[in-house]
């Protein structure tokens, strides 16, 4: 067999070439004669989204341990979709719309919902192309989307189930309302930023000096409240106090005149009040915040809302009615002002909520809505992950799914848009109400309630449902639940999740909860949780500070292989990545060091060659330390893949194939393939580095799988993907050979080192000496003297039992004797002392100046702590100068 790899790796024409071949062949469809099974879900993207760096290194995750279960024998199944993001989606095709001046409200639903479909057909779905690029090995005929006729069946289905239940119910609450996009958004949906704002203290005139010029107020003739949203004053319907704060007991079933708004309103009290923040005393504005509500509900108190859905005020707000909300602020604080109601103002520093999605302010607003009683189906899913039945990964996560889950709040499932799952609530003209999977049950539900309703009289629900309802069915609906499909008996419950921290409120915990309820089982067996993927100075990516990083350049610059190894390689556990491009191109010298080495082993097969498993019994001392190298190289690998610990995995292999196998092996067995020692002792060589090859190529290639694919293909027909896990050869670590081999790595280690510490150049040929009295092992080293000579750059060498050492010999103390470098006439001592005298002063000043700086107080106190640490990183890296420089001058010092 005589195989030819190009003088280079080529990325550009390699990816694609596979990429096709893949999926023409369908290389990933799961094969159903194997037993076991193993499924994965890829948490779905946004249809509106593209293949940011998060995706990248959830789905290399997720495609390792795929390609991995497949090598190991098991029916296999990788599920892809997108999932239909209500809002995004909305947004970008009302945007399209506008660029044609053109907005939503000139199409009716229909045609609005027709136009959105037009624009995923030709522009949705972006990512599953770049998805592809990356190399995954999903099964791309079950690809899936939320909005796919069967997982919209699912939703109705589950939303009717609920219903009928009692565990959904349509009803009026406080909910998070965005005014820009002009819908509801849940809980978990709203980012809280500390922001610097001001807080307002406001002089509420007791009723009794209501008419009292403000200004003239005394202290005991008014209360103080302060807020930092004066603007929803005019939905105050209380004053509250602690009932335990003396100082306003004497204000009880008393009243206060509520400044501009001009009315009165009564002072109550409750404990939710905080004693000691401001004054003691909170308006209640019930419409407008989540704890006044809950308080005028213990208090019995009426709300009023205030506010348009765009965010203006509304004819509550008297004059300021149409005025936007922070407008309406300035001009009720101004008025305040001139009239003498504001006691002070002070800077405060308080948690704003946002919409995730646009980062618009929201606004806390009295609406109705559709609600899902999230308790009784929350306790099931607390349970199994307290029982170990679903196991988060690392551990340390279960806490923050447990704090969530324990303090659940009944979910607000109702969206005010129009592209969605729509909620299946039907009315009549009378206003009576069914809940129905189509039109045609809803009029027949109507009819056995003695309503006679027509197609054209029904009216459906205007509200779609949040898109986290749909997309928490996702590892039963995308196996076509409700039906009992043999796929959805083969693969649910699936395997493992892998998802960021970020969802697991969003996703994670729904999916358990929807599993338990509609399939009667957990969804998933493990939740492998990974950390986010930050810039090499800790920040997260950001448009705005200018530091994101598109995956597909880097993959275009550095090669997919590349790419995916440095995600891996740089994964601590449940810690997140710092993004570092320098890294990059070392993973792309791995690629070329691949690539070389197996062009070398390539080119030096005759063409008559067979592989052939290798005969340990007929192996030489090289090749036994190699195979026993693979071997614990292979236990490190799979010990670390049995607690999903890749960059162990991806290290441990890139620690075998670039140390032991390349530059230990190949330069150990060169003479032997290139003909200067026996036929045999070659043709053994070359069955061990072709068996290596293939064996390392198997687990490299879930990390890397376009390379190890497209040299694979030179030593077999069949696929790679498909191929089996590689096994151990079964070497010992302490057969005789094997610990011969370590010996003499060691003593080249120790000479290249010696040669290293001294400054002695790589041109430069030394002798070399030996001096040991284990007559076995110095017969041994003779042996394999060709070895030593040639992988230590050494002249000569020789074994001696005694040597009388010279000033200008250097000596070095390895397990069983001594190695003495004599050095006189190669290497010059006076002159590289005074070098290495010099580099000391020239590291002793860099330090001095490190050593002042990162002891100024000053400095200390204005400079950020990241900065500090830098500082003190590069005076321990000097430091670390100076000791090697003292241990070199110490050495020839002699």
């Amino acid at each position: 067999m005589k195989s030819h790899l190009p003088d280079r790796y080529d990325p550009e024409s390699v990816e694609p070439k596979w990429n096709q071949i893949w999926e023409e062949k369908q290389s990933f469809a799961p094969d159903t004669s194997r037993k076991e099974t193993f499924s994965i879900v890829i948490p779905p993207p946004n249809v509106t989204g593209n293949l940011h760096i998060g995706h990248a290194l959830n789905h290399t995750i997720q495609d390792i341990i795929i390609r991995i279960e497949r090598k190991k024998g098991k029916n296999v199944v990788w599920v892809p979709g997108m999932d239909h993001a209500g809002i995004a989606t909305q947004v970008v095709v009302e945007r399209e719309l506008a660029k044609e001046g053109k907005s939503r409200t000139d199409y009716t639903r229909e045609q609005f919902i027709e136009k959105v479909w037009e624009w995923k057909k030709h522009s949705g779905g972006m990512i599953a192309k770049q998805q592809r690029l990356l190399g995954e090995s999903v099964d791309w005929s079950k690809e899936r989307f939320t909005f796919d006729d069967g997982l919209s069946k699912a939703v109705i289905k589950v939303f009717r189930t609920l219903f009928d239940e009692g565990l959904i119910y349509r009803g009026e609450r406080i909910i998070n309302w965005c005014p820009v996009t002009k819908t509801a958004i849940s809980d978990i949906e709203v980012e809280y930023k500390e922001k610097q704002g001001k807080l307002y203290h406001i002089k509420y005139p007791k009723a009794e000096f209501k008419t009292k010029d403000p200004k003239s107020l005394k202290p005991g003739e008014y209360i103080v409240v302060a807020t930092t949203r004066p603007e929803t004053m005019f939905g105050d319907v209380a004053v509250c106090a602690h009932p335990d704060d003396k100082r306003y007991s004497d204000l009880k079933d008393k009243f206060v005149f509520l400044p501009i708004a001009e009315k009165e309103i009564p002072v109550l009290f409750d404990s939710f009040v905080d004693k000691e923040f401001g004054s003691g005393l909170v308006k209640i504005t019930p419409a407008h915040d989540p704890n006044d509500y809950e308080a005028g509900l213990r208090l019995n108190l009426t709300p009023i809302n205030i506010m348009n859905l765009d965010g203006t005020l509304n004819s509550f707000a008297g004059k300021y009615n149409g005025l936007d909300r922070f407008e309406a602020r300035k001009r009720v604080v101004e008025e305040l002002e001139s009239k003498g109601y504001i006691e002070k103002i002070e800077t405060h520093v308080h948690s704003v909520g946002h919409n995730q999605r646009g980062g618009a302010v929201i606004e806390p607003l009295l609406s109705t809505q559709w609600f899902v009683k999230i308790e009784s189906l929350a306790k099931p899913a607390i349970e199994v992950v307290k029982s170990g039945k679903v196991q988060f990964q690392p551990k340390m996560w279960e806490k923050t799914y447990f704090e969530w889950m324990e303090n659940i709040r009944d979910w607000c499932i109702s969206r005010q848009l129009w592209w969605g799952h729509r909620i299946p609530a039907y009315y009549a003209p009378n206003g009576d109400m069914v809940v129905a999977e189509s039109l045609e049950e809803a009029i027949s539900l109507f009819e056995k309630k003695g309503i006679s309703v027509t197609k054209d009289t029904i009216k459906q629900d205007e509200d779609v449902l949040d898109t986290w309802f749909s997309s928490g069915l996702w590892p039963f609906s995308v196996f076509g639940w409700p039906e009992q499909t043999e796929e959805l008996k083969q693969y649910y419950p699936t395997s493992v999740l892998v998802t960021g921290f970020d969802i697991i409120f969003f996703w994670v915990a729904r999916m358990i909860m929807n599993g338990l309820k509609f399939m009667g089982d957990i969804p998933f067996q493990k939740v492998l949780i990974h950390g986010l993927v930050r810039d090499k100075d800790g920040k997260k990516f950001s448009k705005s500070l200018g530091n994101v990083v598109d995956p597909l350049d880097m993959m275009s610059k550095y090669g997919t292989d590349s790419f995916r190894f440095f995600l891996a390689a740089v994964l601590p556990e449940g810690k997140d990545i710092l993004f570092d491009e320098s890294r990059l191109d070392g993973y792309r010298s791995f690629c070329n060091k691949i690539w070389n080495s197996s062009r070398f082993i390539f080119m030096n097969l005759p063409e008559d060659f067979s592989p052939k498993e290798p005969d340990l019994d007929t192996l030489e001392d090289t090749d036994l330390w190699i195979l026993n190298e693979f071997d614990q190289m292979f236990a490190r690998y799979e010990k670390a893949y049995s607690g999903y610990l890749f960059f162990e995995m991806a290290n441990a292999i890139y620690d075998f194939v670039w140390g032991s196998f390349c530059d230990w092996y190949l330069e150990l067995t060169k003479a032997r393939v290139y003909g200067n020692v026996t036929p045999e002792s070659g043709e053994k060589a070359r069955q061990v580095l072709v068996s290596l090859l293939k064996k390392s190529l198997g687990l490299l290639h879930p990390f890397m799988p376009f390379i190890t694919e497209e040299i694979h293909s030179l030593l077999d027909t069949k696929e790679l993907a498909k191929t089996e896990f590689p096994k151990a050869y079964g070497v010992s670590a302490s057969s005789p050979a094997v610990v011969r081999m370590e010996l003499v790595r060691e003593i080249i280690t120790k000479i290249r080192n010696m040669r290293a510490e001294l400054g002695v150049k790589p041109e430069k040929k030394c002798k070399v000496i030996l001096k040991c009295a284990n007559k076995e092992l110095k017969e041994m080293m003779e042996r394999e003297s060709k070895s030593i000579l040639q992988l230590s750059k050494a002249e000569t060498l020789e074994f001696l039992d005694t040597y009388e050492l010279k000033n200008t010999d250097s000596v070095g103390a390895f397990s069983i004797g001594e190695i003495i470098l004599p050095l006189e006439g190669i290497f010059d001592f006076e002159k590289e002392k005074q070098r290495l005298e010099k580099e000391k002063k020239q590291i002793q000043s860099e330090m001095e100046k490190l050593e002042n700086k990162i002891n100024n107080p000053s400095f200390l106190e204005k400079a950020k702590p990241d900065v500090v640490e830098k500082e003190r990183e590069k005076y321990n890296t000097w430091k670390e100068k100076l000791e090697s420089t003292v241990r070199a001058l110490e050495k020839i010092g002699k």
